[in-house]
């Protein structure tokens, strides 16, 4: 059976470094044998369909082919259909009520413990706030997230120690889990 996954790839074509244009990311995944390739934006998204492997393997493989072709590591996520959607759908903020540039969602490779957070003064922040869901932080950032203090003390290493975490506008998390929609 085919799966359509995307994949989110941290860190690239930001500020200049870690170029990996999107045309050759496409030829990329092709190349390891998956369906159906598409790229959303130039900042780090792929849909492709596939009927091998996991999302571990499926990033591993990913990950460990940018890093051959390009020669620099990308962190790579890759996520199903089913859970890019329960994440629109579980948003615990009022998403249809916000502009999209301030509503954001971090996606990490594995579940966060909220002790990981128990540092960060939830008060101090406000009205930014932020919480938890399945392997995903959802961020309220009123001014954007260029602007958002509350981002900056989320993106210490120290609180993801451990995990890939890469951030995502809302529209772009919407979008994702449109695109990766079995079709039929």
């Amino acid at each position: 059976m085919t799966t359509t996954y995307a994949a989110l790839l941290r860190g690239i074509n930001v500020g200049g470094r870690k170029k990996l244009p999107m045309a050759e990311l496409r030829q990329l995944l092709e190349g390891l044998g998956h369906g159906g390739v598409r790229t959303h934006l130039q900042s780090g998204q792929a849909v492709f369909t596939t009927a091998r492997g996991d999302e571990e393997s499926l990033a591993a493989e990913l990950s460990e082919a940018i890093e051959k072709r390009f020669s620099f590591p990308v962190d790579v996520i890759v996520r199903d259909h089913a859970y890019l959607r329960a994440v629109v759908d579980d948003c615990p903020f009022p998403a249809a009520e916000l502009e999209p540039r301030q509503l954001h969602v971090t996606y990490f490779s594995d579940p966060a413990d909220p002790a990981r957070f128990t540092d960060i003064d939830r008060d101090t922040h406000l009205p930014e706030e932020f919480r938890l869901g399945d392997r995903a932080l959802y961020l309220y950032a009123p001014d954007g997230l260029g602007r958002s203090k509350l981002a900056e003390a989320l993106a210490r290493p120290r609180v993801n120690r451990g995990l890939i975490a890469t951030t995502r506008n809302w529209n772009t998390a919407a979008r994702l889990a449109e695109l990766t929609r079995p079709s039929g």
